[in-house]
């Protein structure tokens, strides 16, 4: 069971262990290069020495983050000869971009009035 009853808006608050999956999840997506890599990788699928060409980023540093990326189940990733080709096609992430920056224009919005305000 992920949820048990509480005084959340829904009435519904997580388990402690679904609190520990999300925070989890949040702290994947909260390095910036796996989120750099994300952004390429929705522009279509690449392989390492393209995506090495796009950061600047060495070969281990990419690997390691593709194979967390891969671990969560966020980038997947296909041989092609001698090759392998990461695809980022999780559509969450991409929500949670656009929650998060719309949120991120409103806050800004705000402060710029309160400082026309002034």
């Amino acid at each position: 069971m992920f949820f048990v009853m509480g005084a959340a808006a829904d009435g519904l608050i997580p388990t402690p262990q679904l609190l520990e999956e999300l925070s989890q999840f949040f702290r994947l997506l909260s390095e910036p290069a796996r989120l750099q890599l994300l952004c390429l990788l929705k522009t279509g699928p690449q392989d390492v020495a393209s995506l090495i060409g796009s950061t600047g980023f060495s070969q281990s540093h990419i690997s390691r983050q593709l194979s967390q990326l891969q671990r969560a189940g966020l980038v997947r990733c296909e041989r092609e000869g001698t090759r392998l080709i990461y695809t980022a096609d999780e559509p969450l992430v991409d929500d949670l971009c656009v929650l998060v920056m719309g949120r991120l224009r409103e806050r800004l919005e705000q402060q710029l009035e309160h400082l026309q305000a002034a």
